[in-house]
């Protein structure tokens, strides 16, 4: 069984995380899906509109995620990859090059983000639209 796993703060879920779901899931058997936990993200001075609980629910939700685990530091993924016996690591193309140094212990792919589509970008029009 082939594993991957990806990593993200996956709030407003959207047709862009589903995309990226899904490519990754095509890419093996077995998709586990670290999410950055409410504690992680302030480290990241990063607000996220649903609470971890919540989004870990929404994740389990999804049907080509296997597996959600709590992202809690930056240094974690070392581990995930050993702990879980994990075959490919996957992340979006806006971290190109960030995660090469992990690629002796497992395959590294950057996939291309969905265009037009973000999470900023909907706090940005939501924003916009309450302005009025």
């Amino acid at each position: 069984m082939k594993k991957v796993i990806t990593y993200g703060t996956f709030d407003l879920l959207h047709w862009g995380h589903i995309n990226l779901l899904k490519r990754a899931k095509d890419l093996g058997d077995y998709l586990i899906v670290a999410i950055s936990t409410d504690e992680f993200n302030a480290i990241k001075n990063k607000k996220a509109y649903y609470p971890y609980e919540q989004r870990k629910l929404i994740l389990e939700a999804v049907r080509y995620v296997d597996e959600v685990i709590p992202e809690n530091e930056w240094n974690q993924k070392k581990k995930d990859l050993l702990h879980h016996d994990v075959d490919l690591l996957v992340m979006g193309d806006d971290w190109k090059g960030s995660f090469d140094h992990l690629a002796p212990f497992c395959d590294v792919v950057y996939l291309p983000r969905t265009a037009n589509i973000s999470t900023t970008k909907i706090k940005n029009e939501l924003l916009l639209a309450n302005a009025y």
